[in-house]
Formats: C-alpha cells, structure tokens, sequence
C-alpha cells in the first residue's frame, strides 16, 4: 500500500509541497500559521515507529520549519505537538502562537473559531510559506 494522506487532513489543508521525509501542510483556519509535517511512510501511527534514520531526518525538517516559522512571523511561541486522536496517521503541528491569538495561552485544540482564512489571505500566505520552504535543502513544492 502506498502513502495516502488522511481524508481529514485533506479536508483541513493545503498542501504545500514536501521535503525529503515530510508533506508539509497548512491549516486552512485563520490562525497561526499552522503547519503541519506528515511522514510520507505508510500506515505510520507513532514517531518511535519510525527507523532511527527517519527520526533523524523528521528533526531536521521540524526544526528547519519551526525556524522558518520564528525567523518569518515572530511568534510568542512555537508550539510543536502530535495527538493523532481524530487522525491516527502521524502528523505533527508547528504553530505560531502570539498572545493575541484567540486560544492564547490554552492549547489551540477545541480553542479556536473554526474560520477559514479569506482566500485573497490564503494565497497571499501560501505563496509566501512555500517561498520561504524552497529555501530548505530537498523542498520541492
């Protein structure tokens, strides 16, 4: 069986492209940014699952987008987490946080609006994240 994304996770993103382990995607709610990194291995439900090679390397990419997303945004925080409890399949959130967003300071799960970002911002943001993503080694957009 080949990798497939979660219907879930193609209901709620875009996808921006990949890097060499991870698709990278964005929440389409008006919050954030919120990305989301999803190891391209099939059926994958945990990161202890995954070779030590692999472990590796999904570091690399988290902290490549966790500093993108500080470098570009300047959040109050960065908030990297993986429940999996609607999606079973292993994917991990990097969300700029600020103290004016509508969750702070309580998690963004069950805290948020629910509204999608208008679409003239929807583009305008991913244009930009995937501009900024061609600048880490083995994007491909």
């Amino acid at each position: 069986m080949a990798f497939q994304l979660h219907p879930r996770l193609q209901q709620d993103c875009i996808v921006l492209g990949h890097l060499p382990l991870c698709k990278v995607l964005l929440i389409k709610e008006d919050i954030g940014p919120w990305l989301i990194l999803v190891p391209r291995i099939e059926e994958l439900k945990e990161i202890h699952h995954m070779t030590d090679e692999q472990q590796i390397q999904f570091i690399k990419e988290s902290s490549a987008v966790a500093l993108l997303l500080e470098d570009n945004f300047s959040p109050d925080k960065i908030n990297i987490g993986a429940l999996g409890n609607l999606v079973p399949q292993l994917h991990i959130h990097h969300i700029a946080r600020f103290t004016t967003d509508v969750a702070w300071p309580g998690p963004v799960w069950g805290n948020t609006t629910g509204i999608i970002r208008a679409q003239s911002s929807q583009t305008q943001l991913v244009d930009l994240l995937r501009d900024k993503l061609s600048n880490i080694a083995g994007f491909k957009g």
